[in-house]
């Protein structure tokens, strides 16, 4: 599988995300660059997640069918949006109760568009991404809130 080079002009990989990009900020997405797209790339995919949240996995943006692209702005909407684990149709900032965590932003390239409802939640996006998958990538940040 092709690696995607995932990176943002916000915060390095492994490095803390500015709080502009949080519950404590503007809760905006953070822009993201992506190199490496194969030329059959017919779609981008993204979920934003925390393996560390205290109830378990916590999704905190799905978004797919995005046009090839090697950025994704600042505050926007790229895509459709899926249902993140609040149930909303946003994305939802890095937010944890305590201690640092980390938010993986996992990029995906496709070789076709999803025909997925924006219904979906992580489950469903990801068995509809199976057999279309030809590159993924990733970057994690870091965050904890202030005290």
């Amino acid at each position: 599988m092709k690696e995607l080079i995932v990176k943002s002009p916000a915060f390095e990989n492994n490095k803390f995300i500015p709080s502009k990009y949080t519950c404590d900020g503007e809760n905006v997405n953070p822009p993201l660059t992506i190199d490496g797209l194969p030329e059959k790339t017919k779609s981008i995919a993204l979920i934003i997640e925390d393996p560390d949240a205290p109830a378990g996995l916590w999704v905190h943006w799905l978004v797919w069918n995005i046009p090839p692209t090697n950025a994704i702005k600042e505050n926007s909407i790229p895509g459709t949006e899926g249902l993140n684990t609040n149930k909303k149709h946003s994305y939802h900032g890095p937010c944890p109760p305590g201690g640092a965590h980390r938010y993986s932003f996992k990029v995906y390239a496709l070789d076709s568009k999803l025909n997925i409802s924006g219904l979906s939640e992580k489950e469903i996006l990801e068995n509809a991404m199976q057999s279309h998958l030809i590159a993924q990538g990733e970057l994690t940040g870091l965050y904890r809130r202030a005290k």
